[in-house]
């Protein structure tokens, strides 16, 4: 498996109504990455989704943010993926987590979906294969485990928690390019800190 990626999917749901909410987190870093890099996104309904391309260090890199609702995520990986003619092990995607708390990120290689259904859906389209790395943003969970946290995660960042917000989306930003720049163990390596660690 591939440590540097070429396709990195923002995962959210698409529509003004759920801007801004914690579920598409994703969406605002690669929104965020793509400015940074001088990006622009395109409509390519072919892959249900939008897309934009750079070159980075010699190398092209696609951005993607899917825009077949967060259920329906793989469908557009998976095409994409086709596209590109690229294995699984050169996807990062990048998502949020509730069982994180606000602002901690973990990166990992490869894994199963830990009950995002986003991740499901990539995996499902994907032919089953949890080969792909994944970003993983913490925007922490008020309920107790076991309740349905849908009203959560599609809400809007409460007052108090958007600075703590704002600086785990540029923090993500930085672990990205470092992914892209120096491969995924480096910027394992340096980001998968606890809350709180003194790096």
């Amino acid at each position: 498996m591939s440590d540097r990626a070429r396709l990195v999917v923002g995962l959210g749901n698409p529509g003004r109504e759920y801007a801004g909410t914690r579920h598409n987190i994703g969406f605002a870093i690669v929104d965020q990455l793509a400015a940074k890099l001088g990006c622009s996104f395109k409509e390519k309904s072919k892959f249900a989704a939008e897309i934009g391309e750079v070159i980075l260090d010699g190398g092209r890199i696609t951005l993607a943010k899917p825009q077949t609702f967060m259920n329906r995520s793989g469908e557009a990986v998976a095409a994409i993926t086709h596209w590109l003619k690229i294995a699984p092990g050169a996807v990062l995607v990048v998502v949020d987590d509730a069982d994180l708390p606000l602002g901690q990120l973990r990166l990992r290689l490869a894994g199963g979906s830990g009950g995002h259904n986003g991740l499901r859906s990539i995996i499902e389209s994907l032919g089953g294969s949890e080969e792909f790395a994944r970003l993983r943003v913490g925007i922490g969970r008020r309920d107790p485990l076991g309740v349905d946290i849908a009203n959560h995660v599609l809400g809007k960042f409460a007052l108090s928690e958007r600075k703590e917000a704002e600086a785990a989306v540029a923090e993500a930003v930085q672990a990205v390019e470092c992914c892209l720049k120096d491969g995924i163990m480096a910027a394992m390596n340096r980001f998968n800190r606890r809350k709180g660690d003194v790096s």
